[in-house]
């Protein structure tokens, strides 16, 4: 496990699948993450697979590869590549393993950097291979709701900015798996910019948000004076998720660069539908900045 700390915050990052599993607040002595058995994660990353694929797997010029839901990274060992008092990333290389999965030479990055206002989470993915990378990357952190046991999950919002008059989500499908439908629907419990938070809204499931200009999700309370901030900038959609029917006290906010499979035949790794591309030797990288109150 590694530790981080600063005077605010002091934050846990286990090595296994490079999960943040504590982020502390020192002056009020509580987390903002999750951690309880009604969901046994608490921050996990997604790659190179965001969801369900059809069959849980996927093909490359025709030749099926497996593919765990949310890819494989979460079941990998990084190792620390950087450290100091208050930063660590961690690396995952390409191996015979990941290539079971994955057929391509590859090392991906997560860096944790805490500040004064909270904590930045950085990916960089690099393409070691001689041929283009397709690939989706997700951030999947839960908080706890209601923040520091103050007040309850219908206390609280979420500030969406810029606001837009309107937002739309994928349905997605519980049978035979989670999957999307194909068809839209309207993000429930949204007026002018702000979400009303209760589990209802969460009944069918995952709501995926197409983000075209979301800059922010804010989550907060007039019940506390602390609030969660997630940029999202980086991100082509934006997840909200919490255990359905568990009246769980917990919010996934979730930046996604891919999308799961419309339910159906299996499809080509190339042309999978919201997957970024990379190209030979080349390096992309996302940032989603944590901002705490």
């Amino acid at each position: 496990m590694q530790k981080i700390s600063n005077d605010r915050f002091s934050a846990e990052i286990d090595e296994h699948g490079a999960q943040l599993t504590h982020l502390i607040n020192k002056q009020g002595g509580f987390d903002y993450i999750w951690n309880n058995d009604i969901w046994e994660k608490h921050a996990p990353i997604l790659f190179p697979a965001i969801g369900r694929s059809n069959d849980d797997a996927y093909l490359i010029n025709g030749k099926k590869y497996e593919m765990p839901q949310h890819g494989f990274v979460a079941d990998f060992d990084f190792v620390v590549a950087e450290k100091t008092d208050s930063a660590v990333s961690l690396l995952l290389k390409s191996s015979d393993a990941t290539k079971k999965y994955y057929p391509f030479d590859f090392d991906f990055k997560v860096s944790f950097s805490l500040s004064e206002n909270g904590l930045a989470v950085k990916f960089d993915v690099k393409n070691d291979d001689d041929q283009n990378l397709s690939y989706s990357l997700g951030y999947h952190p839960a908080f706890n709701v209601p923040i520091n046991g103050e007040g309850t999950f219908d206390d609280y919002r979420l500030d969406i900015e810029p606001k837009t008059d309107s937002l739309e989500t994928y349905e997605i499908v519980k049978k035979p798996n989670p999957y999307r439908s194909g068809k839209i629907e309207q993000l429930p419990n949204y007026e002018n910019g702000t979400v009303k938070l209760d589990h209802a809204m969460f009944e069918k499931g995952l709501l995926i948000i197409e983000n075209t200009g979301i800059k922010s999700v804010k989550l907060y309370s007039k019940e506390t004076k602390h609030a969660v901030t997630v940029d999202v900038s980086d991100f082509d959609h934006i997840t909200l998720w919490t255990k359905e029917g568990a009246n769980a006290p917990f919010l996934c906010i979730e930046g996604f660069n891919g999308l799961p499979d419309v339910y159906g035949d299996l499809v080509e790794l190339g042309s999978k539908e919201g997957n970024h591309h990379l190209d030979a030797k080349a390096t992309r990288s996302y940032e989603c900045d944590i901002k705490l109150d």
